[in-house]
Order: C-alpha cells, then sequence, then structure tokens
C-alpha cells in the first residue's frame, strides 16, 4: 500500500473535513483519546506525545495523536479469557495503515484478530500482565494484518487506561518497532 492510499484508508489529512470524514474527533474517540495520553502519563510518568506543548487544546491532543507516527491502538476492558474478549475502541492512522484497515473496519474488532490464533494465548498472557501491573514495557509478538501478512512487533509498552473516576476501562499499546516475516 502506498502512503497515499494508507492515508485515504486510514482518513488522511484531505479527509478531516468535517465529522463524517474524520471519525477519531467524534466526542467517543475523543474521550478515548484523551484517556490514552491521560492514562501513558499516568503509567509512565511521561507523556506520549513528546513536544506537545502542555497548553494544548484537547483537539490539539487528539490530532497530535492520530497522526503520530508510532502504531497506538487501545481496547475496551472485557475479560480476555471469554470469547471474544475485549474489542479495539481506537487506533490511530499508523495503525491503520499497518493493519491496512479503515477507522470502522478496525474500530470495534474483537482485538485478539490482530494477533494469528497461535499467539493469542500469549497474547492474553501479556495482557494480564499488563493490567496486573497497570503498564508493562518490551513487549513482543506477532500480528497479522488484514490480508494475512504477519510482521512482528517489538519493545511495545502496553498500559492500563483509566477512566475520570480512577477506575479501569481497558488497556492501550503504543509500538514503532516492527517488521515483516
Amino acid at each position: 500500500m502506498t502512503a497515499a492510499e494508507g492515508g485515504a484508508a486510514a482518513g488522511g489529512a484531505a479527509e478531516i473535513t468535517g465529522l463524517v470524514d474524520a471519525p477519531w474527533l467524534t466526542a467517543t474517540a475523543v474521550g478515548v483519546a484523551e484517556r490514552i495520553l491521560a492514562s501513558h502519563q499516568l503509567a509512565y510518568g511521561a507523556p506520549l506525545l513528546a513536544g506537545l506543548p502542555v497548553d494544548a487544546s484537547p483537539s490539539q491532543r487528539v490530532q497530535a495523536l492520530f497522526i503520530s507516527p508510532f502504531c497506538v491502538l487501545a481496547h475496551d476492558g472485557a475479560d480476555p479469557d471469554v470469547d471474544p474478549g475485549p474489542r479495539l475502541i481506537y487506533a490511530n492512522r499508523a495503525a491503520l495503515m499497518l493493519w491496512q484497515r479503515r477507522w470502522a473496519a478496525m474500530v470495534g474488532l474483537p482485538s485478539q484478530v490482530t494477533a494469528e490464533p497461535h499467539e493469542r494465548s500469549r497474547r492474553r498472557q501479556a495482557l494480564r500482565s499488563a493490567q496486573t501491573a497497570t503498564a508493562l514495557s518490551g513487549y513482543s509478538g506477532v500480528r497479522v494484518d488484514s490480508q494475512g501478512r504477519r510482521f512482528q512487533i517489538r519493545a511495545a509498552r502496553l498500559w492500563t487506561l483509566w477512566d475520570a473516576a480512577g477506575q479501569p476501562f481497558g488497556q492501550a499499546a503504543r509500538f514503532s518497532d516492527w517488521h515483516w516475516l
């Protein structure tokens, strides 16, 4: 997929003309993105988006997260041991391009589908470890895109998402180190 196709598939800048064209700017998606950013700060003591001005508006923060060069995904808090497990609630442009899916096809997808069947047990174990510790660094695993192509992710961060009341409601992941297998 070319960068132009990826941008269009993920809702590139040319499509940001309204909420219909930018589903990551709906109230629900903005709320999730804000929780991803705040929860990363809590988990790691550092912002997920280095260099973003402290006084950046929510809209600026959410758009910076969406266009960041590293992959960011999040899923809800459903039990990973109960089928179908957690469902994706967020994917930024880099993740959409890597998995070759549009927002509407990625968000709502059982997150286990991002991994091959034989990798899902190991993935569930890592998710439980991250949940127990609230954060985990250095995760590696094999994933599969929408076309069945396999890729290895390395040095991923996994962290618990917290709602405004301080209750866990899901998990997020961030990685930039990956290669095709």
